[in-house]
Parts: structure tokens; C-alpha cells; sequence
């Protein structure tokens, strides 16, 4: 299997628009590679990106054509130095991938999102648009991190696929991947030539970039390797046929959700916070963000939002207790439910053993179940609203 070495002594051969090899050139990224597959990243001025795309494609041929390299995403990113004024308009990021990925072109201006009218929302009865064979696909986010989101997410899905539906689970946090260890998962998903079959657990399946890359190893990519990589475990992923795919976004307002509201029609967005005024100023940015990019809001939900002391069953609300409520009511948007902040929940999710598939009588999981057949409502109730996936289109 080709090493970062082997792959950097094949770029030696590569020149850069100088003449210089464009590994002497002080523009590229950490090579990460996992199973063959090459990730990097090339990154210029603004003003020099056009000259660059022939040398980003020479780099990744060379990539592909490196003894042991199976597939290959190289990814222009062009910045503009500060102070610089954009030169005849915005540059273009480009990312390609090998093996049938998607090619990806966007335009970077500061300013304002616009979403275009389009089509019905995603029915679970009826495929979506733009991914074949899934009813609709909810978006678990927060506005910070450290929300317990992503234990959200899982028990969610979880809750959702005990009512009877076809349940896929997107880990979509690329820095901080959490979903192959809540559900317990290890190993590599099997390739069909350019399609990922996705893991299962507990009735789900389940894909996240934690299955591709060792737990330890930092994810130090930019915004277009990052919006790349959500593109393609969406699209090059065997979810069919589900009901409804939760995707486990990560943390903040950024590229990762502009991508996904941009690459498909969400069906909604949860936002999950705890009850202290810090997280709720948060979580009103991710509210307002998915509005902008007009995917619905299904709700907003509570977690930690108490703790009941085991011993002498005695409440603390050590986060405070209904911010989140009396923020819901304020924004106008359905509130999901309170999660309490329980030790059980912790031990289940560390253990890889999600609460509401290994306890499904406990209070707890009844409580994760509640919140899905709210969900599931919500989503029913909004069949038939013209929603589609917008263009992004920022200005400056």
C-alpha cells in the first residue's frame, strides 16, 4: 500500500507553473492516505488559480497513477491575500476525486445566501431528489460544539427506525467524527467499484469519515476538501432504499451546512442545545442559518437539560433548565424535548451500546423515542411544502 512518502516522490516530477517541482513549491498540503485513497490540497492566490488547474490535474493523474494508490481528491483552493482586491471577479474551487467523484466548482464572494424556489419536500414514502432511493434526509446540527449532538443523532435515528422506517445514519462531522464509536462500529465499509456499501448497526446504516481514517488522526483539510468528502458519502454511498437519513452535522454555520443545503433537498433541520444562554446564542445562528438556505426548522431540542441524582433522586438544573423551550417559543419553531443530563446515557454511548436500541424500556430511551415521533410527525406534516435544494449564491 502506497505510503505520504511515495506519493510526495511522485509529485517531485510534477512542475509547478515556475518550472520549480511543486513539492518545493510551499503549496501543498498534508498527504493523508487511508486504504489506498489519497486525500490533499493545493493552495495559491486567487490571482494565480487559472494557471494552477493544469498543475492540479497533473498532480492528481500522478496521484493515480502512484503503485498502491487506488483513488485520488486533490483540491485547488484559492485565497486572496489580505488586503487584495478580487481580480475580475471571484476564483473558483475546484475539487476532483477519482473512481466517479463528483467534480465541484463554487464561487467564494462574501455576502448574502439567496435560495431558489423548487420542488416538493422529501416524503419517506418517496425518493428524494438528487439522491435515488431515500425518502427525505434531516439534518442533526448544533451552533457549537459540546451539545451532545451527536449522541442526539444516533438515538434519534435509533428512535426513528423503532417505528417501523428504513433508517440511514451520516456522520457529517468531519474534524470530529463521534458516530463509528457511539454505535460501536470498527473496520472499513466494502467498495463496489466506485459505490460504498455503508456499515450496519442496530437496524441502521451508517457511514462517517471515522471508518476511513484512524481515530487518532487529525483531519487538517479546508473547506473544499471537506465539502468534497460530504458530497461524495452522500452520493457515492448504497443508501437505498431508506425511509429518512439523518445526517450528524458538525458543529457551527459553515461550509459543511452550506453544502449539504446546497447538494440536497433537507427535508428540515434539529438543532440541538443545552438550556445556558452562551449555547442558546448559538443555537439561534444555526436556526437562522437553515431558514436563510430555507430549510425548515423541525425543532430545537433540549439536552442536558437537567440532572436527576441517582442516589437521592434529587433535580439539578446545573445548565440552567427551559432556555431552550422559551427560545423555541420566541423563534416561532416547534420544541422536540427535554434529554436529562443521566449517567446512563453516558455509559451507553462511550460503550458503543446507544441507549434507546440496548434500554429500550428506560426512561431515557423513552424519552429519545418521544422526540423522533415528533420528528416523524413534523415530517409528515410538511409533505407537500415546496422545498428543494437551493444554489448558494453569496455576494459581496
Amino acid at each position: 500500500m502506497a505510503t505520504a512518502d511515495d506519493v510526495k516522490a511522485r509529485l517531485a516530477q510534477v512542475s509547478a507553473p515556475d518550472g520549480r517541482p511543486v513539492t518545493e513549491a510551499g503549496v501543498l498540503s498534508e498527504i493523508l492516505v487511508s486504504d489506498g485513497k489519497v486525500y490533499m490540497s493545493i493552495t495559491v492566490d486567487a490571482g494565480e488559480a487559472q494557471a494552477w488547474e493544469p498543475v492540479r490535474a497533473a498532480v492528481e493523474r500522478t496521484v493515480r497513477g502512484t503503485p498502491g494508490v487506488t483513488s485520488a481528491l486533490v483540491a485547488l483552493t484559492a485565497e486572496r491575500k489580505a488586503g487584495a482586491a478580487p481580480a475580475g471577479g471571484a476564483q473558483p474551487v475546484r475539487v476532483s476525486g477519482q473512481g466517479g467523484g463528483h467534480s465541484h466548482a463554487g464561487h467564494a464572494h462574501a455576502g448574502h445566501s439567496h435560495a431558489a424556489p423548487g420542488q416538493p419536500p422529501a416524503d419517506p414514502q418517496k425518493e428524494t431528489p438528487g439522491l435515488p432511493g431515500v425518502g427525505a434526509i434531516i439534518a442533526v446540527a448544533s451552533g457549537k460544539g459540546g451539545v451532545g449532538k451527536s449522541t442526539l443523532a444516533a438515538n434519534l435515528a435509533l428512535g426513528l427506525a423503532a417505528s417501523g422506517l428504513r433508517i440511514g445514519l451520516l456522520d457529517a462531522d468531519i474534524y470530529g467524527p463521534s458516530v463509528p464509536r457511539l454505535m460501536g462500529l470498527k473496520g472499513r465499509p466494502e467498495v463496489n467499484g466506485r459505490m460504498i456499501t455503508p456499515m450496519q448497526a442496530f437496524g441502521l446504516k451508517v457511514m462517517s469519515i471515522g471508518f476511513l481514517v484512524e481515530e487518532e488522526t487529525p483531519m487538517i483539510w479546508r473547506g473544499p476538501m471537506v465539502m468534497s468528502a460530504i458530497s461524495q458519502m452522500l452520493k457515492e454511498v448504497n443508501w437505498a432504499p431508506l425511509d429518512i437519513l439523518v445526517v450528524d452535522m458538525p458543529p457551527g454555520t459553515g461550509d459543511a451546512q452550506l453544502t449539504m443545503a446546497q447538494q440536497v433537498p433537507l427535508a428540515g433541520a434539529v438543532i440541538v442545545s443545552t438550556p445556558q444562554d452562551l449555547a442558546l446564542i448559538d443555537a439561534r445562528r444555526g436556526i437562522a442559518m437553515f431558514q436563510k438556505v430555507n430549510v425548515p426548522v423541525l425543532g430545537v431540542v433540549e439536552n442536558m437539560s437537567y440532572f436527576m441524582c441517582p442516589h437521592c433522586g434529587t433535580r439539578s438544573d446545573v445548565f440552567g433548565h427551559g432556555g431552550a423551550r422559551h427560545e423555541a417559543q420566541r423563534l416561532g419553531v416547534p420544541f422536540l424535548g427535554e434529554v436529562p443530563l443521566q449517567m446512563s446515557i453516558r455509559e451507553t454511548s462511550d460503550a458503543g451500546l446507544p441507549v434507546v436500541a440496548t434500554r429500550p424500556d428506560s426512561p431515557e430511551a423513552g424519552i429519545y423515542r418521544g422526540i423522533a415521533a415528533a420528528v416523524r410527525d413534523s415530517l409528515a406534516g410538511r409533505r407537500g411544502t415546496a422545498r428543494a435544494a437551493p444554489r448558494i449564491v453569496m455576494e459581496g
